[in-house]
């Protein structure tokens, strides 16, 4: 039987540049960051990508420059290790950009979506919630309620809300707002309706004592999840004690890194979402892990948003998972000039297409080059190898 000729034709190629460049506005929040990613290569296939910091950008891409970009979990795994020290989460946002730029080129290179190159779609589009997105009709000032109608009647799975959001750098009476947010959550309630879905942001703003309470006060109103109901820094210790006393969804880890920061609350059922995203997980390659890690123990995964590359990139990776997935959407509304094809957005959903890689094109002329890498790194960045040639720590 003769090989697909795609498959037959894929070119010798090298990593020969990369270059980072900011766009008009550059998200200021680092764990969100929107610098775009181009890694550019001697087959004249260009990979976009989307994340991390100037600094941490230019170490890991360092390690690119001269290798075949195929080869996409080794190339990974050295950027990892490299430096010996395991990457934090600042580096693995870094990490995680240059991998949706691999991903992309590896479509490109296959003249295939990266939908189809990770088995394929299950899904026929992604459900989303808003948060920072326009919707027809709301307003300022307007009602909880009215605002989760409209919502909902704008196409959305779910109303999604702050708990007891007050106005930033001000007194934050966390026994008072716990009354506060039970009000909200029954505006919230009648606004979705009997059988519509919601969910409440709890920004890690209460102690254990206060979240028990939270939830427990809300439980009759039966949230979709709540988020983030603790301080991420105690998660581990945390949430398996919320689980036990409070029966409500839980979602949790956006300022996660990768799956060892999570993998025992999954296999033990602490969480019902993962919130890991991209870049921040560390790519698509590392996120494919963390959704098999999820299918094992039947969590879905609820990804916190970051920029409209990686959102694009989200839909490509999460739409192939088995499990549920409800996707956070900042997008409608807003135009970004510099890439006049991105996000497949309508009626509150995301929805995936045929175009080659991660189906993004950028514009460059918006956008401020801030950085440019050519030469391979190789000062302190030691590897050993096993005896088969696979990486492994110095």
């Amino acid at each position: 039987m003769k090989p697909h000729a795609t498959l037959a034709a894929v070119p010798r190629n090298k990593i020969t540049r990369v270059r980072v460049y900011a766009p008009p506005a550059p998200n200021p929040l680092f764990n969100q960051s929107d610098l775009v990613v181009a890694v550019e290569t001697s087959a004249g296939i260009t990979g976009i990508g989307e994340g991390g910091s100037k600094e941490m950008l230019e170490q890991c891409a360092g390690r690119l420059i001269g290798q075949d970009p195929q080869y996409i979990e080794r190339l990974w795994q050295d950027m990892s290790r490299a430096f010996f020290y395991p990457p934090g989460r600042e580096k693995e946002h870094a990490l995680g950009a240059l991998d949706l730029a691999l991903w992309d080129i590896r479509g490109k290179t296959l003249g295939l979506p990266v939908h189809a190159l990770l088995g394929g779609m299950v899904r026929n589009y992604c459900e989303c919630y808003n948060t920072a997105g326009v919707i027809p009709g709301v307003r300022a000032g307007m009602r909880i309620k009215e605002r989760a109608q409209l919502t909902i009647a704008a196409g959305y799975r779910a109303f999604r809300m702050g708990a007891a959001d007050a106005p930033a750098n001000t007194t934050y009476n966390t026994r008072e707002r716990l009354n506060q947010l039970y009000d909200d959550c029954v505006e919230a309630r009648d606004g979705v309706g009997k059988n519509g879905d919601w969910c409440v942001d709890f920004h890690q703003r209460f102690d254990l004592d206060e979240a028990v309470r939270g939830c427990s006060l809300i439980e009759p109103l039966a949230p979709f999840f709540v988020e983030d109901p603790v301080r991420t820094e105690a998660f581990q210790e945390d949430l398996p004690i919320l689980r036990r006393m409070a029966k409500v969804p839980i979602a949790a880890g956006e300022e996660w890194g990768n799956r060892w920061d999570f993998n025992k609350l999954v296999e033990n059922h602490d969480i019902d979402f993962v919130r890991a995203t991209l870049p921040n997980v560390g790519g698509i390659t590392e996120m494919m892990k963390v959704a098999a890690i999820c299918e094992t123990h039947f969590v879905g995964i609820v990804p916190h948003f970051t920029g409209p590359i990686a959102t694009a990139a989200l839909v490509n990776s999460l739409g192939t998972f088995s499990g549920p997935v409800l996707m956070e959407y900042n997008f409608q509304g807003h135009t970004l000039p510099y890439l006049p094809v991105c996000l497949d957005f309508k009626d509150g959903r995301l929805y995936p297409n045929d175009r080659p890689g991660l189906g993004v094109e950028v514009d460059f002329k918006p956008l401020r080059q801030i950085a440019e890498t050519t030469e391979r790194v190789t000062n302190r960045a030691q590897t050993y190898f096993r005896p088969d040639g696979s990486i492994t720590n110095w």
